[in-house]
């Protein structure tokens, strides 16, 4: 036993003293709530087209797709609706939330070549590697998070981006 260690439960008692009537009245359970977690209230997020494919809309849930730094964006495929072929230069994490999302890659668009993703399922895009996905039969709401800037690469047939 060290001499420190005589002192420690006294150390102890009195930061624990000091801080009791802060937690008793409540200032700093609040401040501390306010500053630890944002709540997100997904009813008043705002819903966009997605530029350049109907049937797609999004919204942003946190960050900034375009800017450096972590984002967080959900997006909703209306029935039968699917992207063509095209790459993201960031890794893109993506987790249904809703429905069964189908995924296939390649540039060669082919849907009845995709994989399910159903409700609760997660998949990874690699960055740079070409696919397409969407919904089938239903509508289907996917979240996605990556690091930005984000950006979508629509590619032809044979692989070369669409200029």
């Amino acid at each position: 036993m060290n001499a420190f260690d005589a002192y420690r439960p006294r150390t102890i008692l009195l930061s624990i003293a000091a801080l009791l009537p802060l937690v008793m009245s409540g200032t700093l359970s609040a401040a501390t709530r306010e500053e630890t977690i944002s709540v997100v209230d997904m009813d008043k997020l705002q819903w966009k087209d997605y530029p350049g494919l109907p049937g797609v809309t999004f919204t942003v849930v946190d960050g900034d797709p375009s800017k450096s730094g972590i984002y967080t964006i959900r997006a909703k495929f209306a029935p039968h609706t699917m992207s063509q072929p095209h790459w993201h230069p960031e890794t893109r994490y993506v987790t249904v939330i809703k429905g069964t999302w189908w995924t296939g890659a390649g540039p060669k668009f082919d849907p009845g070549n995709t994989v399910p993703v159903r409700t609760g399922g997660f998949a990874v895009h690699t960055p740079k590697e070409i696919h397409y996905d969407g919904a089938k039969d239903e509508e289907v709401i996917v979240q996605i998070s990556g690091v930005g800037p984000s950006g979508t690469i629509p590619v032809n047939a044979d692989g070369t981006d669409k200029k």
